[in-house]
């Protein structure tokens, strides 16, 4: 499965890079390719490729990657199959700190000179961080408490986004533009601190298999098989949330990634988390490069934001699931 799944991820991947405004034939797409590692980007395609395409397909895979690992690990840690990684409000802290900044960056000279990305990373940090202070009870973190909070705080920051739109309605477009979600102005830097984030985030979450299938059987049944789960669960919070908080930051907030990739992996080899992690993260990344590969051409040359696609076809397609389950139940 893991096998087969890499192979169509390499196949989504050469799509995405030949389809466009400007066809390139798969054959060019890998001629490209193998010419810019060698630093020789000298025809036509190799500029398209390189310099067009590959930033905001590779962004859009690694930020599909994080968004379902971010997913997965929080419905096996809350035991929650509606779990998904802005459970904590790490996506309204981030959309209000980005309204924030396109609404005011012109008149507060920190804000331009931090931009949208640095401000929305901070801000879905710091939400984060502040549902677990409310949350937490001495040296442990109830379940309930953290979801509470997280909703809570959520719901606080998108009234505070929604006033920020409606004092200046003149830049509400292009605040209603981020929160919606784009690999638009995707760059290599944007790929580079994503990717960094995922090479730290994917090793941890592969060694937390065993952890993430004690957590399905109870807390309480998982300290008894010896796993520290208060430690665990601030573990998987810190991660999750650095994972969450880069993909928002440099992509906008885009739905159902985290939720329905776990569910559709979960139902097509079972709850182990062995082979749910790796599938995982193979099919967040190719469900988002579709997902951008559609916004960009189903309406060419306008172009739609990619989170209402994911939003289209992540909805039918989790009730659909929702439906498979409870029919095998």
């Amino acid at each position: 499965m893991r096998t087969g799944s890499l192979a169509a991820l390499g196949v989504v991947l050469l799509a995405a890079l030949a389809v466009g405004s400007v066809a390139v034939a798969p054959g060019d797409v890998l001629g490209a390719i193998l010419r810019g590692l060698q630093g020789q980007v000298e025809q036509a395609s190799d500029v398209i490729v390189w310099q067009v395409r590959a930033p905001r397909v590779l962004l859009a895979a690694v930020t599909g990657a994080a968004l379902a690992l971010a997913g997965s690990a929080y419905q096996a840690v809350f035991r929650n199959p509606l779990a998904d990684p802005y459970l904590l409000g790490a996506a309204s802290g981030a959309g209000f700190g980005a309204a924030v900044t396109i609404v005011y960056g012109a008149s507060v000279t920190w804000l331009a000179t931090l931009g949208v990305p640095t401000v929305a990373f901070v801000t879905a940090l710091v939400t984060v961080s502040l549902a677990v202070l409310m949350a937490r009870v001495g040296g442990t973190l109830p379940t309930v408490s953290l979801i509470l909070a997280g909703v809570v705080l959520g719901s606080s920051l998108s009234a505070g986004t929604s006033f920020v739109m409606l004092a200046d309605q003149e830049r509400t477009a292009g605040v209603l533009a981020w929160l919606l979600g784009s690999f638009a102005f995707a760059n290599w830097r944007d790929v580079l601190v994503l990717v960094t984030i995922l090479v730290l985030a994917i090793p941890a979450g592969l060694a937390a298999r065993r952890a993430f299938d004690l957590m399905l059987v109870g807390e309480a049944s998982a300290k008894q098989l010896g796993l520290p789960v208060e430690r665990f669960k601030w573990l998987v919070v810190v991660i999750a949330t650095l994972l969450t908080a880069a993909a928002v930051s440099v992509a906008g907030v885009i739905g159902f990634v985290g939720l329905v990739v776990p569910h559709a992996v979960r139902l097509a080899v079972g709850p182990e988390h062995r082979e749910l992690i790796p599938l995982s993260i193979l099919w967040g990344a190719a469900f988002l490069v579709l997902a951008d590969l559609a916004a960009r051409t189903v309406l060419a040359p306008a172009e739609l934001p990619v989170g209402v696609v994911t939003s289209l076809v992540g909805g039918p397609f989790f009730l659909i699931l929702l439906r498979r389950s409870r029919m095998r139940a």
